[in-house]
């Protein structure tokens, strides 16, 4: 049984809107819209995904993207399931067979994730201008860390996924601006179809946060072209 920490975020739940293929959340109390962070990395990242559907069509990329979104949204609400106590794999196996192979495949290394501060849970930055949805924060190892639950067909090279960890980084700034508390860490979960998870922790943060500002001048000065 998990144990969840009584975090006041100090923020009620809102829905995002679509604008222009871009995700915006608005935001409590004030007369404005952040865009996700999803948003701004994914920007980061749109020519190379732009080339790839063109390379392989656009029906299968379209075809490969819908299995890889099922994939990952399935395997999400099982873990959630599994972290408050409620998991009940019947109700996933018919329809997310793989979803629910590859958790039991993660479960051990789930099993070292300790007291939940947050579990999709809405932040935002006014500092940063971002707003997003954080999957978790939560001791890893004993460590407080923001947790991200990555799901591929095969494993990733670290050099590609330099995006997650900027990403992670941004909730861990929300997190703190918002409640005063700091990660000690960043770690992304990646399960794969192949039967593996793969672990990467990262303590570097300042470092991660420098990208993430780049990041997002190069989304602001596109939206001013």
């Amino acid at each position: 049984m998990f144990e969840f920490v009584n975090v006041d975020l100090k923020v009620p739940e809102v829905e995002p809107v679509n604008q222009d293929g871009v995700r915006f959340y608005p935001i409590p109390g004030a007369d404005k819209y952040y865009p996700s962070v999803t948003s701004i990395t994914s920007f980061k990242n749109a020519q190379f995904f732009a080339q790839w559907r063109r390379r392989i069509g656009e029906q299968e990329a379209n075809r490969i993207t819908a299995r890889a979104t099922q994939r990952g949204t399935a395997f999400h609400s099982i873990a959630e399931d599994y972290f408050k106590g409620e998991l009940n794999l019947d109700r996933y196996l018919e329809n997310n067979p793989l979803s629910v192979r590859m958790f039991q495949s993660a479960k051990k290394t789930l099993d070292r994730i300790g007291k939940i501060h947050c579990l999709e849970s809405f932040l935002f930055s006014h500092y940063l201008g971002l707003a997003g949805r954080v999957d978790c924060i939560a001791e890893f190892d004993g460590e407080l860390a923001v947790i991200d639950f990555k799901t591929s067909t095969k494993e990733k090279n670290e050099d590609h996924i330099e995006h997650y960890f900027v990403q992670e980084t941004a909730y861990a700034a929300m997190f703190l601006e918002r409640t005063g508390i700091e990660v000690k860490k960043i770690v992304t979960l990646i399960a794969t179809e192949e039967g593996t998870i793969q672990i990467f922790e990262k303590y570097n943060l300042d470092d991660y946060l420098q990208l993430l500002k780049s990041y997002i001048e190069e989304f602001v000065r596109s939206k001013n072209v």
